[in-house]
């Protein structure tokens, strides 16, 4: 298959946005920008083009995805008893980085909830895709555009590194804002529970959902009992080829264990790359560094590039630093502990 790559400045370049929205609606698959990572888009309600993701990405079947639209009135098309809280949620936080899980419709095919009786629903913040949706008249079905596991694109190139050759279109719409997936709660039970951790945090929805409780599966990786009831919930995730290590702890402490660690992984014939949290630290003896940034959301917004630079850069080790600070953090953390597969250092 030949990938279109088709870069698209604005919303009102009507043009590609319409070509898009053929593509999806004649049930073709395509890459779609939008703040947090970049989604590989199908037609929800056509269960052959989801398949279609599923083997683009080489994703288990298993593990559900979140349908898109393109306004709140949109979200009871394909759910149903949605609770008021549901909706003021929304209306506060929508569009933007949130997905909403929620009792579906019998329009949406089984293979889209991994035979869950609830659907996730996101509204994206970016107008280029939200204009496509529109054009398209059908919700769009899409994880992140990357290879099952692998760290989430955020770029269109990144895009390409996985996709091309596997899917019909591309959409170049820029560099994503936030970097991270959407926030994911649950509001299908008495008790909103929170599933993912995003940009949106803990201190945010607590003002809506006063009694929202964080899912054990956000914080303790071992936990793998029961359906997987959101994307991002697998034990090993967001993961670049080389082996990724948390050193966590104050900036003080895990610079001195990164230099420990540094030294026997090298002595090993190892390369090794440093995710630096802290900017003044600039150990001569790694193989490369990478700062992630003066605040936590920059380290957000970058991550996902920095694990994929490591990789084209050959290391064998990823030393991440990290000192938890604020409501990201959690967010953060979550997507550290995936890509290391729960290998933490804690000083």
């Amino acid at each position: 298959m030949e990938t279109v790559f088709v870069p698209i400045k604005d919303e009102k370049d009507i043009k590609n946005i319409k070509l898009a929205a053929d593509i999806l609606k004649r049930g073709g698959l395509v890459a779609l920008p939008t703040e947090t990572v970049y989604g590989l888009g199908a037609n929800a309600l056509d269960e052959t083009a989801v398949a279609h993701i599923f083997a683009a990405k080489g994703r288990p079947q298993d593990n559900p995805l979140i349908i898109h639209v393109s306004c709140i009135d949109d979200v009871s098309l394909y759910t149903e008893d949605v609770p008021s809280k549901a909706y003021k949620l929304m209306e506060a936080l929508c569009p933007g980085p949130l997905t909403v899980i929620l009792k579906r419709k019998s329009n949406i095919p089984d293979i889209v909830s991994a035979n869950l009786e609830t659907v996730a629903v996101r509204i994206p913040k970016h107008a280029i895709t939200r204009a496509i949706i529109k054009e398209a008249g059908v919700p769009i079905a899409a994880p992140s555009a990357n290879l099952s596991g692998k760290p989430s694109p955020t770029t269109a190139a990144h895009v390409a590194a996985d996709m091309d050759g596997k899917i019909d279109m591309i959409i170049d719409g820029g560099p994503c804002a936030v970097g991270l997936e959407s926030t994911v709660v649950d509001l299908t039970g008495d008790i909103p529970m929170l599933l993912r951790p995003g940009q949106i945090g803990l201190s945010v929805l607590r003002k809506f959902l006063p009694n929202i409780e964080v899912d054990k599966h956000v914080t303790d990786l071992t936990v793998s009992d029961g359906p997987v009831r959101s994307p991002g919930m697998k034990y090993k995730h967001y993961s670049p080829n080389a082996e990724v290590i948390v050193i966590e702890g104050t900036l003080e402490n895990t610079q001195k264990e990164i230099l420990s660690q540094m030294n026997t992984f090298q002595n090993a014939g190892k390369k090794v790359g440093v995710l630096a949290q802290d900017s003044a630290f600039s150990p001569k003896e790694a193989d490369t560094i990478l700062y992630a940034g003066d605040t936590l959301d920059h380290y957000a917004a970058h991550l996902f590039s920095y694990l994929r630079q490591f990789d084209d850069l050959k290391m064998d080790v990823i030393l991440a630093q990290f000192e938890p600070k604020g409501d990201i953090s959690l967010a953060i953390k979550n997507r550290l502990y995936r890509s290391a597969a729960n290998h933490i250092i804690r000083v």
